[in-house]
């Protein structure tokens, strides 16, 4: 991870067991930046990134929350208001912030919305909204989504290790997400 952050005043990564693991930055823009960067994964696995506070029971930390950026199509481009990004946000999980500055580049019709959302749920597929009197459902599309199950919707698994699907105790006949969610690539 090291090699992929580059940090400019260093970073030292400890081991603490039970797949946690301190990153310890020397710089804060080193952090920040690599916090403001996520998701990240290894090995297609998502890293959840907490920051510790002085103090904190590092093997305390409840690691169920990751911040994703989320395309919202289908909106018409004269509702791309931070409001909207706002209960939009606020229903995928919980809102950060809005990204208006790729508003009408390189012919983008999405808004972008950046939101931190809890692992244990599945991940929104889309949300009816309303419009003038006409209701409209807006899909979402999530950038550098990794490793989760096309049965359950949830990260952190796939439908081979998926616990839901082997309750079930049978194949399913349809799942209820797909590659849809993942957006395109953003990097060159």
């Amino acid at each position: 991870m090291a090699n992929l952050w580059h940090p400019i005043r260093g970073i030292q990564i400890r081991d603490l067991g039970g797949k946690r693991d301190l990153f310890q930055f020397f710089h804060i823009m080193d952090m920040e930046r690599v916090l403001k960067g996520s998701p990240w994964t290894f090995n297609n696995h998502l890293l959840i990134l907490y920051k510790l506070q002085w103090g904190g029971d590092l093997l305390k930390v409840p690691l169920i929350l990751t911040h994703f950026w989320v395309q919202v199509h289908d909106v018409s481009i004269g509702y791309y208001f931070e409001n909207l990004a706002m209960k939009l946000g606020n229903f995928m999980g919980n809102f950060i912030e809005y990204d208006g500055s790729s508003l009408g580049k390189e012919n983008r019709n999405f808004m972008r919305i950046w939101v931190q959302i809890d692992i244990r749920r599945p991940l929104k597929r889309k949300k009816q909204i309303m419009f003038c009197g006409k209701c409209y459902y807006v899909r979402f599309k999530y950038e550098r989504l990794s490793l989760f199950s096309f049965f359950c919707g949830r990260l952190g698994h796939n439908d081979s290790f998926c616990e839901a699907k082997m309750m079930l105790g049978v194949e399913p006949a349809e799942m209820g997400w797909d590659l849809s969610l993942q957006a395109q690539s953003r990097r060159a």
